[in-house]
């Protein structure tokens, strides 16, 4: 058998525009005057279009002449202005399906109630009304305004579409990366339910780290070594962890979690579907035992009398604050802060007294 003959292109020219009153338009040749489309961009096709259908316009526009430029200048502007009808809509819903997503980001982030969306909104309109009186597009920002979906359901919908998209990522960057470590960490909450805290830090090929909170899983019983190792176990069978990547945990010094036959990391350390790994206390928890067993009350009852007397008065205050900004400081106030952490965090604010 011949071989099949290959259909042949045909391109679109420029000139054809000044010549046959034709344009390209989404890759069909569209005719300026009745903006009839010519499945083929033939210019036997056009031009047949032109002498049949518009043969009125080749007398009263010559052809190569000023006239006929400028005729074909005006029927591409009226064709950019009729598509334009069409995209405008679809644009101004995709900017108020952005502007309500990052409404509810923010509702999210501030721990506000999903129905508060709708008070948002009115509270926006109520401002652009006088924001935006002497503007001359006044009635299109506040209808762009009125466009935004801010509903209960929607925000919820849309918090649960970003928590997705979150997970996705933080997926797809523990795919793409060389090696993790874990740290855990067990407490119970203000309603004694217990929760353990996993976050993870992932090493990329440019070396680049980043740290994320990976989970927080609820202990509904006991808190053993045990119960801790099957929770996390069954997170990785769900989540699909590649485990072979991990490299360290770090936990505290509960029996729970460090003890040598029945704590998590011993357990873990059994178990085949582990990798071997270094295993590391924090060094949080190290701060706070070392806090218990050093006798440090003369210090800290120093360092509170301080505190004490620039946070009582609003004179001493700010005093203390015009010094920490002329003394160059990262921090422009006092906080008050409790027991081990609170002098390391007195002396964060006082560098010169720091390095002294």
């Amino acid at each position: 058998m011949s071989e099949a003959k290959k259909a042949k292109t045909y391109h679109f020219h420029r000139k054809w525009e000044d010549d046959y009153f034709f344009t390209l338009s989404n890759s069909k040749s569209v005719c300026l005057i009745c903006n009839a489309a010519v499945a083929i961009p033939k210019k036997g096709n056009l031009e047949r279009h032109f002498l049949t259908v518009h043969k009125k316009y080749a007398s009263d526009f010559p052809a190569r002449s000023a006239l006929r430029t400028e005729k074909v200048s005006e029927l591409k502007r009226q064709l950019a202005a009729k598509q334009a009808v069409f995209t405008r809509p679809v644009n101004k819903s995709k900017a108020a399906t952005v502007a309500s997503y990052r409404v509810s980001r923010v509702l999210a982030k501030r721990k506000k109630f999903f129905k508060d969306g709708e008070v948002f909104k009115e509270a926006f309109l109520e401002a652009a009304d006088t924001l935006f009186a002497d503007f001359k597009n006044k009635k299109e920002i506040v209808s762009s305004i009125e466009d935004m979906q801010l509903s209960r359901n929607t925000v919820t919908r849309q918090c649960e579409a970003m928590s997705g998209d979150i997970e996705q990522q933080l997926q797809n960057d523990i795919d793409a990366c060389l090696c993790f470590s874990l740290q855990f960490d067990e407490s119970t909450d203000a309603v004694d339910v217990a929760h353990l805290c996993v976050f993870i830090r992932m090493v990329f090929g440019d070396m680049r780290a980043k740290k994320e909170l990976l989970t927080i899983l609820p202990l509904k019983g006991h808190t053993r070594g045990s119960d801790i190792f099957d929770t996390f176990m069954e997170f990785v069978s769900k989540s699909n962890l590649p485990l072979f990547k991990l490299t360290s945990i770090t936990t505290d010094g509960a029996p729970s979690m460090v003890g040598r036959t029945a704590g998590f990391v011993a357990l873990c350390k059994l178990s085949e579907s582990f990798p071997d790994f270094l295993s590391y206390h924090c060094i949080i928890h190290q701060q706070q035992l070392c806090g218990k067993i050093l006798n440090m009350k003369d210090v800290m009852d120093v360092a509170m009398k301080i505190t004490c007397s620039v946070r009582a008065r609003s004179l001493q205050r700010r005093l203390f604050r015009a010094q920490l900004e002329d003394a160059g400081a990262d921090h422009t106030d006092l906080l008050l802060h409790t027991d081990v952490r609170f002098l390391e965090r007195f002396l964060d604010f006082c560098p010169k007294l720091k390095s002294s």
